[in-house]
């Protein structure tokens, strides 16, 4: 049975931030993996960020003719718009940068009033990989990025599940009707979170057919291109792992440095992401091998060619890494939607304790996350959690099992056993 929510569009949780960074840069761009509800967003907060009444302006690329005007005069078509205009896809027109550029510092050169907020950029490919295009707007531009929904977003929730965790806060939550595989099926695509399972399979078949072979040849020139959906899928079976190139490229008969260019680009396209180890000259001898994931859950059990419940019933090895997947993309992304200022880590050491998630603060306080698929915990559950406090000392906030559940329990001082609904509040 899957979770039905009345069709009406969905608020999004970075829309603070998004109009937050309008108010502090000239240029803002909205990146993220395509259909991920970008060009709904900026459409949506169109009245809001205009000037006098007026509706700010709304350009796309998706007519030749527009994308021609553009590459062939940029200055000369971003000057025919009026201000705040909202660019569409602008990784389409790489030419457009160094002419915002320009325009950007005309208008800071000539003290006009009104500097920022000016335009608003949407994109499909991560641009921090791609210097060409970011280089110019350095020092001039903000980058934000929209993930598929979280659960929270999915079932309108308000989306601080992160934020309470971390203040271990646990009063008056509730799973809020929404069952484990419900919320895991949930935090996906706009256009598939409602749908039965034969639409998502036909749907995420066309969108890695679009994004993998289409899609990255505006980002890349790869001589083996075919090669990109078995990547993805071996690193779909190694979710939750840490990563070899080495491995990964005797497996795929590619060279060490050019299986890692490959699976670069999948993260340049926002369908993997990796977790970097936490360290410090704590004279330990930690694992420093990042752990990589799917960005969207739903689209790991597609590459399995695997149904959720299917998993969940006869496969619970795997469903741990599934759950695992779920949990560090619910991380991300109420990390890059909130207020919450940390930075995402795992944890391991070279004997073999870990931790799932170690989340930093800039102050250098630390909060851990571990992951059990089951209904119960013990204090074995916490050992990795001890070790990681142990070596942290002061700067340890606390730490969390969060687990199949249904209540919060103490393991001692600011240890907490937490069911998964934590994350969906």
């Amino acid at each position: 049975m899957f979770y039905i929510y009345k069709m009406k569009r969905i608020p999004r949780h970075i829309k603070k931030r998004l109009l937050d960074a309008l108010k502090v840069s000239p240029v803002v761009f909205l990146n993220g993996a395509r259909q991920t509800g970008k060009s709904t967003l900026v459409n949506d907060i169109a009245v809001e960020i205009g000037r006098k009444g007026k509706t700010a302006s709304y350009v796309t690329f998706d007519r030749p003719t527009t994308m021609a005007a553009a590459t062939s005069a940029p200055e000369a078509f971003l000057a025919g718009y009026p201000k705040p205009l909202i660019i569409d896809e602008v990784q389409m027109v790489p030419e457009l940068f160094r002419a915002l550029k320009v325009l950007v510092d005309e208008d800071r050169l000539a003290n006009k009033k009104i500097l920022n907020g000016n335009y608003l950029l949407t994109g499909s490919a991560n641009i921090l990989s791609l210097p060409k295009l970011s280089d110019p707007l350095v020092g001039r531009m903000n980058i934000l990025t929209l993930y598929p929904f979280t659960t929270a977003e999915a079932s309108q929730g308000l989306g601080n599940g992160l934020a309470r965790l971390m203040q271990l806060d646990f009063t008056a939550m509730t799973n809020r009707g929404i069952k484990l595989l419900e919320a895991i099926q949930l935090a996906s695509f706009p256009e598939i979170f409602r749908k039965e399972e034969s639409f998502r399979a036909d749907w995420l078949d066309g969108y890695l057919t679009t994004m993998l072979q289409r899609d990255v040849k505006q980002i890349a020139e790869l001589e083996k291109i075919s090669v990109l959906p078995q990547l993805l899928r071996i690193l779909a079976t190694r979710a939750g792992g840490l990563l070899n190139d080495s491995d990964l490229a005797r497996e795929i008969g590619l060279t060490s440095v050019t299986t890692k260019t490959y699976r670069h680009i999948l993260k340049m396209m926002f369908l993997t992401v990796d977790i970097n180890p936490w360290h410090r000259n704590i004279g330990k001898r930690l694992v420093k091998a990042p752990k990589g994931y799917l960005i969207d859950t739903p689209l790991l059990c597609h590459m399995l060619d695997l149904n959720l419940t299917d998993i969940a019933n006869n496969k619970p090895d795997l469903f741990g890494h599934i759950v695992e997947n779920y949990v560090a993309t619910e991380i991300i992304k109420q990390l890059n939607n909130g207020a919450i200022k940390a930075e995402l880590y795992h944890f391991r050491t070279s004997d073999g304790k870990e931790v799932d998630f170690i989340l930093e603060k800039p102050d250098g306080s630390v909060f851990a996350i571990e992951v059990k698929k089951s209904e119960s915990v013990s204090m074995t559950d916490f050992k990795g959690i001890q070790v990681f406090a142990e070596l942290t000392g002061k700067d340890f906030m606390g730490g969390v099992v969060l687990y199949a559940g249904k209540e919060v329990v103490p393991f001692g001082n600011n240890l907490w056993a937490v069911p998964f609904y934590a994350l969906w509040q």
